[in-house]
């Protein structure tokens, strides 16, 4: 497995080099991987960009701090904060209609034993009204816990990327930028459903986040490490 570590200088050449990634697993058929904490932005889904409220989700984005970019898997608007830690799993196949549950399940076990060993012993599922809602996503323990983690995938040219975004912590200016985002796109949202692995008690090492996320997405493969740059 090809491992990436690090992120590019800006923006626009993190997100090269994870497309290049995925193209490299198209080419060569190795899986390949990359944990990292992108550059502060929100990433808006594509859904979101077709909202008549679009131009004004994004200027509340620019007026708190936030450049933007519109992404190519998940669904809602998420937030990067620069500690929010994203993942990127990458396969070949060879069919496209196969295996879609299978490749959701094991990022989803992955991801749980990753939490577990940083002390957050999650569980499936999201609160109502979640941030980027959707069917792949584990929220802190106990009735009233926070979505700290959802999981997407997109299949095409024979490569499967299932990817996705940890909350590590800042969840309070995580939720009141989505709060004038959601607004403005006129999607339900709840404020008090974005959690973290800081609220739920676990441990926030940057470099112990990405290490345990970066092992359980690794699992048994063997690999070879390749260093983009130091974050």
């Amino acid at each position: 497995m090809r491992v990436l570590r690090g992120r590019e200088a800006d923006i626009e050449a993190d997100r090269a080099r994870t497309r290049e990634m995925t193209r490299g697993v198209g080419e060569t058929g190795e899986r390949a991987l990359r944990v990292w904490t992108p550059h502060r932005q929100v990433a808006f889904g594509r859904r979101d960009a077709r909202e008549d409220g679009y131009e004004r989700a994004r200027e509340a984005c620019e007026r708190a701090g936030f450049p933007t970019i519109e992404r190519r898997v998940g669904g809602r608007a998420v937030v990067y904060t620069g500690s929010t830690v994203a993942f990127a799993r990458a396969e070949a196949v060879a069919d496209i209609r196969s295996g879609l549950d299978d490749r959701y399940e094991a990022a989803t076990t992955d991801l749980q034993a990753a939490l577990d060993r940083l002390g957050v012993h999650s569980r499936r599922g999201e609160p109502p009204d979640s941030f980027c809602p959707g069917t792949h996503s584990l929220r802190a323990p106990g009735e009233n816990g926070g979505k700290i983690a959802g999981i997407a995938q997109r299949v095409g040219r024979g490569v499967a990327l299932v990817a996705g975004v940890v909350i590590v912590d800042s969840a309070a200016e995580i939720a009141a930028v989505l709060e004038d985002v959601y607004d403005a796109l006129g999607v339900a949202f709840d404020s008090g459903s974005v959690g973290s692995i800081e609220r739920a008690g676990g441990e926030t090492s940057g470099r112990k986040v990405l290490g345990e996320i970066e092992r359980a997405l690794i699992g048994d493969a063997e690999v070879h490490i390749e260093r983009i740059d130091d974050e």
